[in-house]
């Protein structure tokens, strides 16, 4: 399953308009808040296909009966420009345990690059489900070898993905290696570049987030 958030939300294409625009970029915190933005409308439209229960409440009159979440997902998020993405998520799911995963790309002097994956903190995972947020959906690379980081864990009954922007070469990537994952996008590009950057996509969230880093 693939969403494009945008396409339902104005809002969202609002905010990823704002990520994308060179003139508005600058102002980091507004670009961390819009990638928080996109966070908790994912997860109010992932709450939508998650199992709820009947829960009776008493209240100071008498009883009240809601439907709410039979149980919180876990959320995994990958260093570190995934912070401001994963948020927004633990803003709507604020009781959730929380993974964090190191992955980066190791650029080599030709001009490659591979991922690579050197630290993960997480709870239990066996039976759980998992939301995984990373700004950019690229190659698919870094999810992929995430995903599989994390069964070597556990195994999950279910995983999402959520990105700000994808790429549909990353997406069909994802999908082939990882066919039951869920994918939600606040946006989806076409174009990827040689050195696996998303066009028009929107520069590195990471440094946009957090300032420039040297090449590892």
């Amino acid at each position: 399953m693939i969403v494009n958030l945008s396409q339902q939300h104005s809002l969202i294409s609002n905010w990823v308009s704002e990520l994308r625009d060179i003139q508005i970029q600058t102002d980091r915190m507004r670009f961390r808040r819009n990638l928080e933005r996109i966070g908790e409308i994912a997860a109010y439209e992932i709450s939508k296909v998650l199992p709820d229960i009947q829960k009776e409440v008493q209240t100071p009159l008498g009883t009240a009966t809601h439907q709410v979440l039979k149980e919180y997902p876990v959320l995994a998020t990958i260093l570190r420009a995934g912070l401001p993405l994963h948020q927004g998520l633990l803003n709507y799911f604020d009781k959730s345990d929380n993974a964090f995963i190191s992955a980066y790309r190791k650029h080599h002097p030709d001009g490659s690059f591979e991922i690579s994956l050197e630290y993960m903190s997480c709870p239990e995972l066996d039976d759980r489900v998992i939301i995984i947020s990373d700004p950019m959906l690229a190659t698919g690379s870094s999810l992929v070898k995430t995903i599989r980081f994390l069964k070597a864990e556990g195994q999950p009954r279910e995983i999402h993905i959520v990105a700000a922007i994808a790429c549909t070469v990353g997406i069909e990537y994802v999908r082939r290696e990882e066919p039951g994952v869920k994918i939600w996008c606040g946006d989806i590009d076409d174009e990827l570049t040689a050195k696996g950057y998303i066009v028009p996509g929107l520069g590195d969230a990471g440094d946009l987030a957090y300032g420039p880093k040297m090449q590892m």
